[in-house]
């Protein structure tokens, strides 16, 4: 359609293009992103994970290619969690808590902290379980010694930083049900994956190159993405984070009209899988609903990880 009937004001005869979706909740934001990894070239099995409030994930190669979206929910952006906020100056990023429950943490910009960002939640998921704070169920264990974790009057919650340090001058916390909205999250991601993998008779050991897209997948750190369980047991070398790839897709498209084909093929080749109504997959929601998972040895790494902490 002309881009000026919507209030781009450019030529009156430029011409808008959008690029096409795959499935309800599967739109042109994926499609772009494949066109940006160029799926349509890869020899191997390829992973696309772009992480948001919803998780949409393309698995294949340039011969078949199986799509979904699972509802992550907004926590891993900062809301929703109860000192949540988003990748902004002062936001802490990364979190490591030592066997004596000490919190040592790095801010973005190193600014004094204001709250917690999705890369820092992930980490302190992680952290809190691998010190003990937290059982594999994601409850906090009462008996260790500790002035951090304290009751109140809407349950238990573990101190990160002292109200003297912020620039809220407020506590920076995380509470048992910020963990239990994390969960959520990262159990819908990875039980996304399984099923499209389990769907096509394929384990994660065949996974051959994991693409890692958005904002957020920018920054978080992989082996805390899997000792949570939201991303599968895989070596990181597999791994690549890629940045916006909406973005980089869609320049692709402006800039050169094969590209916008190459879009408009990638997404006629998707087969959309609907989780919603997938029995599978919430049967795997459910076994993931745990830390890694309630299936311990389909993350060996974290076992081992886990036993030696």
């Amino acid at each position: 359609l002309k881009a000026c009937d919507v209030g781009i004001k450019i030529n009156n005869n430029g011409l808008l293009y959008t690029l096409p979706c795959v499935g309800a909740y599967v739109g042109g934001d994926i499609s772009s992103g494949a066109l940006a990894i160029r799926l349509d070239k890869a020899d191997m099995l390829s992973l696309l994970i772009d992480i948001g409030t919803n998780g949409e994930i393309v698995l294949g190669n340039k011969d078949w290619m199986v799509c979904c979206s699972a509802s992550a929910g907004p926590s891993f952006e900062g809301s929703g969690i109860s000192c949540g906020t988003r990748a902004a100056k002062g936001a802490i990023e990364k979190v490591t808590i030592t066997k004596k429950y000490d919190v040592v943490y790095k801010t973005i910009a190193d600014a004094p902290p204001s709250g917690i960002c999705g890369s820092g939640l992930l980490d302190c998921l992680a952290n809190l379980t691998r010190s003990g704070v937290i059982d594999r169920t994601g409850n906090f264990q009462k008996g260790i010694n500790s002035d951090r974790l304290r009751k109140t009057d809407n349950g238990y919650e573990f101190v990160l930083v002292d109200r003297s340090i912020t620039s809220t001058k407020r506590d920076i916390v995380i509470t048992q049900a910020d963990i239990q909205n994390l969960m959520r999250s990262k159990a819908a991601i990875y039980s996304a994956i399984s099923t499209l993998l389990e769907s096509m008779g394929m384990s994660v050991n065949n996974i051959e190159q994991l693409y890692l897209a958005g904002g957020f997948g920018n920054y978080l750190d992989i082996r805390s993405a899997i000792t949570i369980g939201m991303l599968p047991d895989v070596s990181a070398s597999k791994v690549q984070f890629v940045g916006n790839t909406s973005v980089i897709g869609a320049k692709m498209a402006l800039l050169a009209k094969d590209a916008y084909e190459i879009a408009g093929i990638l997404a006629s080749k998707m087969t959309y899988f609907y989780l919603m109504s997938n029995n599978k997959y919430m049967e795997e929601y459910m076994s993931a609903n745990f830390l890694p998972h309630t299936d311990i040895e389909k993350f060996p790494s974290v076992a081992q990880e886990l036993m030696v902490s």
